[in-house]
């Protein structure tokens, strides 16, 4: 059963970017797919998607910078539900694809020098370059997107328009309103099956919408399960830690069988998640919603091979233990709406909560020290972890109303974040091996942690319209933040305890500037200066006493405590076009970002624990592509392009895992060159409507270091091919889908670098690995619609 608990203890080829560039400037478009196809529907024009990313009520193509709108029928259609299936349709937005254990690294237009490295740093969110928000409220979740109107992307800084500061973007998710009028229920299910996996998978969710008081009061109500059955197998588990050989001779099954036993598609999904929503209409004017957030998520291990490092099959991990992870996200929200003639006034209040328990194989970290436990035959480590995160947001913002020549926004933010996490490491059977019990027992190491966030901000904008085709807008922000930290660091062996605390605040200013000009009533362009910025803080990590004594420190060297806020730049010409009475659109961007005091993930010289460092410039140019085309009767075509060169401007001293970067060192993560196309054929049969769907998918190489240093890879670049077939009457459809039809087999991501595949007195070592793609998945999904959406 694979839900027992855990034991104890083709590159893709484009043209260069000068070609882009020339065939920018010559059809005058601007990337901004607006996906807002229903089933059943042909003649959908683009403009009718309806976004509030300006903070008004207004069409993707009149908004005058680069935002990616992805619609709730297209959500559905294609069965989008991840930020890893999300960013395949949007340019300039990537997640690198390590699997639902742990949350995936998410950056656009290139802004990242993270190593590869399994996410292990990300805790609770996903870099920090981009600002995810859930309704109104800025919190990190990868949200199973269920019952959504729309999903908004924003490429370059946003703060002068949204509460939190970004360094790169924001995505939104929007959620549908509870609907004072209608009745209406959706109930959807799916079942399918993975081609490398024993179980199929199984999917149901449903929403439900009740009226409560005509015009006044609305219950809306989705929740959604999903049991996704994994495909990677464990083989090479240990039966009774601290005893069995962890490493026995693997060509004899009489030995394998009494130290090792197997457990297939480990890596399984059970995802409870939903939003409950309560709207009041107060008054004709004030309007409130109340709305509950839940997503309760169980994973039981990690989406990975050890090919390399040992040996294993492709969907095979070399990991000695089961490392369930448990995240669960609860957030409870108040968004209070009033129209007060002149402007509108909301009030966006959030309190949320985030609580995660897990476990991990520890013991290749501890052998690659050589600290002795290579001595112990038996010797194998397990690390068990547990973060709590509590925040409260408040943002209160006017925007005006009215058409005249003035307009303007102006809020002001509050967050308050406080987080608690622990790192218990356990070596089940060492200390009696060394005749040294321990009044921990297996308890060998252990760190504790406290953070404490409180950060404000003062933002707005202010829009002239100087005629009826040309308008500028200038924005700024204000801010400040107070940053604390407090840490323990237990290592029983050594008798070695401390305490640390460290702080750090700053506050600055940010500034955007944008000017729109529309050439025809079809066709705008804009120019955008903008600002964005990380805030800082210092790693709680005690500081080493120097000179260091005895064979194991865990401390930090003065210059590897305080963590420097880093700040970007961002420049953008685009432009928004729409022809043929709506039929196509076809738009493009061009940017150019710098990036300064780079924040990135490293580790303390002295007992390899996480920290975060400052180091370096770096600059990003790139171009963005888009068109939608539904001007045939019963097809339909959606396409995108990105390109992107991100690169260092300066030498970076011990940028990549302590060793020095220089400038013109290619950035890590971000594939130069990402595609997709979508096409769709429609067709009405009496009552029944057919829909056929095929997409793809295709991204060039990554490094998984910047400039490949310090031993850096190239991670091949490989396309992704989706097919379906929906049959629909009245109030239900069927759909035949196959996601990744051809069963490609890819490497979506690593830990570390194969310089760490080697022995130490008998033990191959197994840190190395990389992540999975998901393999071919064949499905079949049913829903039953009663009302109106």
């Amino acid at each position: 059963m694979k839900r027992n608990s855990a034991p104890p203890a083709d590159r893709l080829v484009v043209k260069p970017l000068a070609a882009a560039v020339a065939t920018l400037i010559a059809s005058g478009y601007t990337a901004v797919p607006a996906f807002s196809q229903e089933p059943g529907v042909r003649q959908v024009d683009v403009e009718e998607l309806v976004v509030t990313a300006s903070r008004r009520e207004t069409t993707v193509q009149d908004v005058p910078f680069n935002i990616a709108a992805v619609s709730g029928e297209t959500l559905d259609q294609q069965r989008l539900t991840s930020l890893v299936e999300l960013s395949r349709w949007v340019p300039g937005l990537t997640v690198v694809e390590q699997g639902a254990r742990t949350p995936s690294l998410m950056t656009v237009r290139g802004l990242n020098v993270r190593s590869i490295d399994d996410c292990q740093f990300l805790d609770n969110g996903s870099g920090n370059t981009v600002a995810t928000y859930l309704g109104e409220i800025p919190l990190y979740v990868d949200f199973k997107m269920k019952d959504l109107d729309r999903v908004e992307v924003l490429l370059g800084p946003q703060g002068t328009l949204y509460g939190q500061g970004t360094l790169g973007g924001a995505v939104r998710y929007i959620p549908r309103a509870p609907d004072t009028e209608n009745l209406t229920l959706d109930v959807h299910g799916d079942v399918s099956s993975l081609s490398h996996a024993d179980d199929l998978s199984h999917q149901l969710d449903a929403v439900v919408n009740v009226p409560l008081a005509e015009n006044k009061l609305a219950f809306r109500a989705a929740v959604s399960y999903l049991d996704d059955s994994g495909f990677v197998d464990y083989p090479y588990l240990l039966r009774e830690p601290g005893v069995s050989n962890p490493q026995p001779n693997l060509n004899n099954p009489a030995d394998v069988a009494a130290n090792l036993y197997r457990e297939n598609d480990v890596d399984w999904e059970q995802t409870l998640s939903g939003r409950l929503a309560l709207l009041w209409r107060i008054s004709d004017n004030v309007d409130a919603t109340f709305n509950y957030y839940f997503q309760d998520q169980d994973n039981g291990g990690r989406t990975i091979n050890q090919r390399q490092a040992f040996n294993t099959g492709h969907y095979e991990s070399g990991q000695r233990f089961l490392e369930p992870n448990n995240r669960n996200n609860d957030l409870f929200s108040v968004e209070v709406v009033a129209d007060l003639g002149f402007a509108t006034l909301t009030s966006a209040s959030g309190l949320s909560s985030y609580d995660q328990v897990g476990q991990r194989d520890q013991t290749d970290l501890l052998l690659d020290f050589e600290y002795g436990y290579e001595q112990f035959p038996s010797f194998a480590a397990y690390t068990r972890e547990t973060a709590k995160e509590r925040r409260i947001n408040e943002e209160l913002r006017l925007v005006s109303n009215g058409s005249g020549r003035v307009s303007w926004i102006a809020g002001l933010f509050y967050n308050s974040y406080e987080n608690d996490d622990s790192s218990s490491e356990f070596t089940p059977g060492f200390p009696d091996f060394k005749g040294n019990s321990l009044p921990t027992g297996d308890l060998e190491f252990r760190q504790t942690r406290h953070q404490q966030l409180d950060e404000q901000a003062v933002f707005g904008e202010i829009g002239y319209r100087f005629t009826d085709r040309l308008q500028a807008t200038v924005g700024g922000r204000w801010f400040n933040y107070d940053f604390s930290q407090t840490g323990n660091v237990l290592l029983p062996y050594v008798d070695f305890s401390d305490d640390s605390a460290s702080a750090s605040d700053d506050d600055g200013f940010l500034a955007k500037i944008n000017a729109s000009y529309r050439f025809s009533d079809d066709v705008m362009g804009y120019v955008t200066i903008s600002e964005g910025y990380r805030v800082g803080g210092a790693n709680s990590v005690a500081p080493c006493v120097l000179p260091l004594t005895g064979s194991q420190n865990a401390c930090a060297l003065p210059n590897e405590i305080p963590i420097d806020p880093d700040t970007t730049t961002n420049y953008e010409v685009g432009v928004h076009s729409t022809w043929n009475g709506g039929k196509l659109t076809f738009n493009g961007a061009v940017y150019h970002i710098d990036w300064n005091d780079i924040q990135t993930e490293s580790t303390t010289v002295n007992g390899a624990l996480r920290i975060l460092v400052n180091g370096g410039k770096a600059k990003s140019d790139g171009l963005e592509l888009a068109f939608q085309s539904r001007g045939l009767e019963h097809w339909s075509f959606t396409g995108t392009y990105a390109y992107n060169d991100a690169q260092l401007t300066t030498f970076a001293q011990g940028l990549v895992g302590g060793v020095d970067a220089l400038p013109g060192d290619r950035l890590s993560g971000t594939p130069q060159n990402h595609a997709s196309f979508y096409v769709n054929y429609y067709h009405r049969m009496g009552s029944w409507d057919l829909d056929l769907g095929y997409g793809l998918s295709a991204t060039s190489d990554l490094f998984t270091k910047v400039g490949l240093r310090d031993n850096g890879e190239v991670l091949g670049g490989y396309t992704v091919h989706n097919a379906s077939a929906s049959l629909s009457k009245a109030r239900w459809s069927a759909t035949l889908y196959v996601d990744n039809l051809t069963d490609k087999f890819a490497e979506t991501g690593v830990r570390l670098d194969p310089t760490y595949i080697r022995n130490v007195n008998g033990f191959d070592l197994r840190r190395y690995f990389r992540n999975d793609l998901r393999p071919r998945n064949l499905g079949i999904e049913f829903r039953y619609r009663v009302g109106n959406k």
